[in-house]
C-alpha cells in the first residue's frame, strides 16, 4: 500500500529494520506543462458468470471465459491511524484521511456514487481491505463519518463492510476479500502487523478467515481471499518461505488456503503474495525483496486445483533489494524508478511474471498486481513519472491482471492524497483522473482499454508439486476424509483428479499431473497401500532392489517417507492403467526426465525422476544396502490407455 512516509526508528537502534513504505517523497520541482486531457476509456465490461476458477496463467468464470481482474484498492476498513496521537484525530491518521474502520469516503458521497465511480473508471473488480481487529469491533461507527450514507448511522465497522459488500456486487463488480491488518492501523513498517501472527495467533487468523468466507459465501460476486499484506521483517525475525517454522509464510497460506477451501467455500481464489521484506536495510547487511521468487523452488498445491493465484506489490520508491527509505534504512540499492525501461521489464519479470509466463510448470498461475500506484497532479518527479508510464507499459504487454492503490480519496480546492484515483472534499465534491488535470489519465485509459485474451479459455494440464518437507502433504480431499494411511509417516497425496508423474531422488519433493488422463481415479473405485513386493511381476525391472508396485490396474497417487526413507506407496484404481511391463526411469545418479519435459524443476538441487505425459508411474524401488538411505531410486512408468 502507499504508506507513511516518516520514518521509523527501532529498539534497539543497531536494528535499523525500516520496511516498504518508508520513503519520502522529494522535493518538488517546477511544474511542467499540463499535458493534454485524456478521454475516458469506453469499456464495455463484459457479463459473467460465477465462481472464478483459473486455467493456466488465466483467471476464468464458470463458463470458462477469461475474467481479468481489472481492480482497484477501496482502503479505510483496515484502518487508517498512523500510530501516534488519537486515531479520532484527522491529523493523526494517514494523509490527514479518518476512515474510522471504514471504506474511505462514506461521509462525503453516498454507496452508490462511489461504486459508479469505480465502474465509470472502467473497474470490474475491486480488492476490499479489512483488518482483524475491525472484525470485533462493536463500537457503532461515528455519524460524522456516515453523513452521506444516513442508513449507515449505528453500524458496527464490520456491519458498513457488509453494506459496501453488497453495494459493489449489486452493481456486478467482483470482490476480493484482502485481510491487510492484524490491527486497526496504517500499514507498513514495524506497526505489529508485520506477518499474519505478529499481533495475535496463528488459530486466530485462520478462524477470522473461516468466519469471512462463511459470512459472503451465499455471496457468489465475492470472489477471492486475499491472505494478507505485504508480509515483512519484525524487529527481530524475518518470514520465510518454506522453515516449516511459526514464521513460514508457505506453510501459513498453504494451510490456511486449504483450510477455506474444504470447511468454508470452495468457491473462492486463493490469493498469495510473495514476501514483501527480508534483512536488515543496511549496506553490506543481507537485505531483499523477494517477492515471488521462492515460488519456483517450492509453490503451493491446494485441495482444489484452479483455485490459486499469486500476487505482487510494485512502486516505484521501493526496489528489489531496496526498502523504500529515505534516511534512516535507505541503502544504496537501486529503486524501481531508477532503472531504465528495459531494466525495469527484466527485473519484473525475475520477480513475479514469470509464474505467469511460464506455461506447463508446478508453479504456473495468473499473477494479480494487487498493488501499485502513483502521485497524481501534485507529482512532477520524472523518475515516478517515467516509472509509472513503463509500469503501465509492462502490464498491458504481459496481459496482467491489476489493482490500483488507491481508489478514494479527500481533497480540498484539488490538494490531497494525490495517489487516488476519485477525490471528494467535505462537501461531496468530486474530481477524478479525468478532469483534465491529472498526467495518469492517459496511462490509466490505456491500461483500461488495452486488447488482451478474451473470450473462452480451453481446458489446461495441472502440474503440482508434492512437498511432505515438514509433515504430511495429502492434497486429495478423497484421502483426507479416510483414515490416516501409514500412521506415524509423512504422506504425500495428488489433488483428487491428478496422479503421480516424478519423484525427486532425495528431498522428498513429488510431482503430479493429469496431462493425458483427466480423472484416473474415477469415483467410487479403491486404492490400495503397498508397503512391500506382493504385486511385483514376472518382469524384474529394478533387479537387487526393493520394489513397491501398484496392483494391476492401478497407477500412482501418492508416497509416504519417514525420514528421507520410502515408507509406503498409495495406489488408485483406474481404467487408465492397462497394465504390461513398462519402463524403468532411474535417478538415483542424476536427473532423468522426458526430452522437454513439463512440470518444470520440482525438486531444486536433486536427483529427478519422471515418466513421460503420456505414462503413468506404477512402482517405486529403492535400496537398504549400506550407505543407502533408502531414497527413491527408480519408477516404473507405464502407458497409459
Amino acid at each position: 500500500m502507499v504508506v507513511n512516509r516518516s520514518l521509523i526508528r527501532l529498539v534497539p537502534a543497531a536494528v535499523l529494520v525500516l520496511l516498504a513504505g518508508s520513503a519520502v517523497l522529494p522535493a518538488r520541482a517546477a511544474e511542467p506543462p499540463r499535458p493534454e486531457v485524456a478521454e475516458k476509456p469506453i469499456v464495455q465490461q463484459a457479463a459473467w458468470t460465477p465462481p472464478l476458477s483459473t486455467r493456466g496463467r488465466y483467471i476464468v468464470d464458470a463458463d470458462g471465459n477469461r475474467f481479468k481482474l481489472k481492480s482497484g484498492n477501496w482502503h479505510g476498513a483496515s484502518g487508517t491511524w498512523t500510530g501516534s496521537g488519537s486515531p479520532d484525530n484527522a491529523a493523526d491518521n494517514h494523509a490527514g484521511e479518518k476512515s474510522d474502520r471504514m471504506p474511505l469516503g462514506l461521509d462525503r458521497a453516498s454507496l452508490a456514487e462511489i461504486v459508479a465511480g469505480f465502474r465509470e473508471l472502467g473497474l470490474n473488480s475491486v480488492r476490499l481491505p479489512f483488518s482483524n481487529e475491525m472484525l470485533r469491533d462493536t463500537r457503532p461507527v461515528a455519524d460524522a463519518s456516515v453523513a452521506a450514507n444516513p442508513s449507515l448511522r449505528g453500524r458496527t465497522p464490520l456491519q458498513v463492510y457488509d453494506a459496501a459488500v453488497e453495494a459493489l456486487t449489486g452493481a456486478g463488480l467482483a470482490v476480493v476479500l484482502n485481510n491487510h491488518t492484524n490491527t486497526t492501523r496504517w500499514c507498513c513498517g514495524v506497526d505489529g502487523n508485520e506477518r499474519w501472527n505478529a499481533s495475535q495467533s496463528d488459530a486466530t487468523w485462520e478462524n477470522d478467515w473461516l468466519f469471512m468466507a462463511r459470512r459472503y459465501r451465499t455471496n457468489p460476486r465475492v470472489v477471492g481471499a486475499d491472505l494478507y499484506n505485504e508480509v515483512r521483517r519484525s524487529v527481530w525475525d524475518d518470514p520465510n518461505w518454506g522453515l516449516g517454522d511459526r514464521h513460514d509464510w508457505f506453510a501459513a497460506t498453504q494451510r490456511l488456503g486449504d483450510r477455506i477451501l474444504q470447511e468454508a467455500n470452495p468457491d473462492l481464489l486463493i490469493v498469495v503474495e510473495g514476501i514483501n521484506w527480508t534483512g536488515i536495510p543496511v549496506d553490506g547487511l543481507p537485505h531483499e525483496r523477494p517477492t515471488l521468487e521462492p515460488v519456483q523452488r517450492l509453490s503451493h498445491t491446494l485441495v482444489r486445483s484452479g483455485k490459486l493465484v499469486y500476487s505482487a506489490h510494485f512502486y516505484d520508491y521501493t526496489g528489489p533489494r531496496h526498502s523504500g527509505a529515505t534516511g534512516t534504512g535507505e541503502t544504496s540499492d537501486n529503486r524501481y524508478r531508477d532503472f531504465t525501461r528495459a531494466e525495469l521489464h527484466d527485473v519484473l519479470r525475475r520477480q513475479a511474471f514469470y509464474v505467469s509466463g511460464e506455461g506447463d510448470r508446478h508453479f504456473t498461475a495468473p499473477v494479480w498486481i494487487s498493488e501499485f500506484g502513483v502521485g497524481g497532479r501534485d507529482e512532477h518527479g520524472e523518475k515516478q513519472r517515467a516509472w509509472f508510464e513503463n509500469f503501465v507499459d509492462f502490464l498491458v504487454l504481459t496481459d496482467a491482471d491489476f489493482a490500483y492503490w488507491p481508489l478514494v480519496g479527500w481533497h480540498e480546492n484539488r490538494k490531497g492524497n494525490g495517489w487516488a484515483l476519485l477525490h471528494w472534499d467535505a462537501a461531496g465534491g468530486r474530481i477524478g483522473v479525468f478532469d483534465g488535470d491529472d498526467w495518469r489519465a492517459g496511462a490509466w485509459s490505456r491500461l483500461i482499454a488495452a486488447d488482451g485474451r478474451s473470450g473462452p479459455v480451453a481446458p489446461v494440464d495441472h502440474w503440482s508439486m508434492l512437498s511432505p518437507d515438514h509433515g504430511d502433504f495429502v492434497q486429495s480431499l478423497r484421502m483426507r476424509a479416510l483414515p490416516d494411511w501409514d500412521s506415524g509417516a509423512r504422506k504425500a497425496v495428488c489433488p483428487d483428479g491428478q496422479r503421480l508423474a516424478g519423484l525427486g531422488h532425495t528431498g522428498n519433493r513429488g510431482l503430479c499431473t493429469d496431462a493425458g488422463a483427466r480423472d484416473p481415479w474415477a469415483p467410487g473405485a479403491g486404492h490400495e497401500v503397498v508397503r512391500d513386493e506382493r504385486y511385483v511381476g514376472t518382469g524384474d525391472w529394478a533387479f537387487g532392489y526393493t520394489k513397491l508396485e501398484c496392483p494391476p490396474r492401478h497407477l500412482l497417487i501418492g508416497y509416504s517417507v519417514r525420514g528421507a526413507a520410502v515408507s509406503a506407496v498409495l495406489c488408485a484404481s483406474s481404467d487408465a492403467a492397462p497394465g504390461g511391463n513398462g519402463r524403468t526411469v532411474w535417478f538415483d545418479r542424476g536427473d532423468n526426465r522426458p526430452e522437454a519435459a513439463k512440470g518444470g524443476d520440482f525438486a531444486q538441487g536433486r536427483h529427478k525422476g519422471q515418466c513421460a505425459d503420456d505414462e503413468y508411474a506404477a512402482g517405486v524401488a529403492y535400496t537398504g544396502r549400506v550407505g543407502s538411505s533408502r531414497t527413491p531410486d527408480a519408477l516404473l512408468c507405464r502407458t497409459l490407455r
